[in-house]
């Protein structure tokens, strides 16, 4: 594979065809974990994986090289996120309690452990201004934590499982998607004891699309505003992720992926087993707010489509690019600083837009 230091600063839209695997991490032995969240520092430097192995990962974008890893064996580790400081990350526990763990890499010690859900977390948000987080549970609740704070100083209680949480970019505005009751609920923030000024129920819309095989009700896997707070992207394991008029809630587009579902279990679903794990959703929007980039389904690569691409009248959207490798994705994301998307399953991969493509 070719040179994985990150490319310039170049629109998105001249270079979003043309990324092509240029570094591979392979695993430590044969047979080895899955990766299940994947998330970037602010700065685009730095890139953190959770791994089935109670393991979190850490990644040198610059470098193009390994960091470290952080041990989490006693409690387990799951949808692992940088807080607005690149040293320090928050992560979910999967073993002995569902408390959240706040954690300095710089020298592998807990600044705080933030404890109160009953049952198991199944989403992280950190707000895009300060260093406050959302997190969901399947005990029906959504916390609201301030990082200076062992203890929630705001909790959102529901009849149906809220398993998802985003803010939007403006960090006024929180997004609560719970694929049971098939409803995307909207909350001005400052006023989240109140009741949310918007409900986008996806009954109807996921109906639209059983005869490609989506499944309603299920397999929701992460939750994202893009940049420019046009539109909302409600992920699934299914064979296509729902694109949503964030003011409206409409249906914008239905992205579809020809080889079909993922394999993966979405943060809520049952596990079969004390083994099982699920994964954070293998889609992501980039940073210029216009296309979405997701794992290939059941096949390997990657997917590409257009946000700005005209509607058509049911709405279906097909790729606009398919993004060669002989690897899966499982988890997806593209770095806010540079133009570099990192993709992993049983194997961590670097790409990079090929200029001469």
């Amino acid at each position: 594979m070719a040179d994985s230091t990150p490319a310039p600063a170049t629109k998105v839209q001249d270079i979003i065809g043309t990324y092509r695997p240029t570094k591979l991490f392979k695993p430590p032995v044969a047979g080895s974990p899955s990766y299940t969240s994947i998330d970037f520092d602010d700065s685009g430097e730095f890139l953190l994986l959770s791994r089935t192995d109670d393991t979190i990962q850490l990644y040198n974008t610059k470098a193009g090289a390994y960091a470290k890893e952080l041990k989490s064996q006693k409690y387990g580790s799951a949808l692992a996120r940088f807080t607005h400081h690149s040293t320090s990350i928050l992560y979910a526990s999967t073993k002995v309690d569902d408390g959240i763990r706040y954690l300095s890499m710089h020298d592998n010690s807990f600044i705080r452990y933030f404890r109160g859900h009953e049952a198991r977390v199944t989403s992280l948000s950190l707000s895009p201004s300060a260093d406050s987080f959302l997190s969901a549970s399947l005990d029906g609740t959504v916390k609201l934590w301030d990082c200076r704070s062992a203890n929630a100083h705001g909790e959102m209680k529901f009849n149906v499982d809220p398993w998802l949480t985003a803010y939007d970019p403006s960090a006024t505005v929180i997004a609560i998607g719970s694929p049971t009751a098939q409803t995307v609920l909207l909350y001005d923030l400052k006023n989240y004891d109140k009741p949310p000024f918007a409900s986008f129920d996806l009954e109807m819309t996921e109906k639209k699309f059983m005869h490609l095989g989506q499944r309603p009700a299920e397999g929701w896997t992460a939750l994202e505003f893009s940049t420019n707070g046009k539109f909302l992207l409600v992920a699934t394991n299914g064979p296509g992720h729902y694109v949503l008029d964030a003011f409206s809630g409409d249906l914008v587009h239905y992205l579809h992926r020809p080889s079909g579902p993922t394999s993966r279990l979405a943060p809520g679903d049952p596990l079969p087993d004390s083994s099982s794990t699920f994964t954070q959703g293998d889609a992501c929007l980039t940073p210029d707010g216009r296309y979405v980039v997701s794992g290939n389904g059941s096949q390997t690569g990657l997917l590409v489509w257009d946000l700005f691409e005209k509607e058509r009248g049911d709405r279906v959207l097909e790729p606009m690019a398919e993004l060669p490798c002989q690897r899966s994705a499982a988890v997806v994301a593209y770095n806010p600083r540079f133009n570099l998307v990192a993709s992993a399953d049983k194997e961590v991969v670097m790409w990079l837009p090929d200029l001469d493509l």
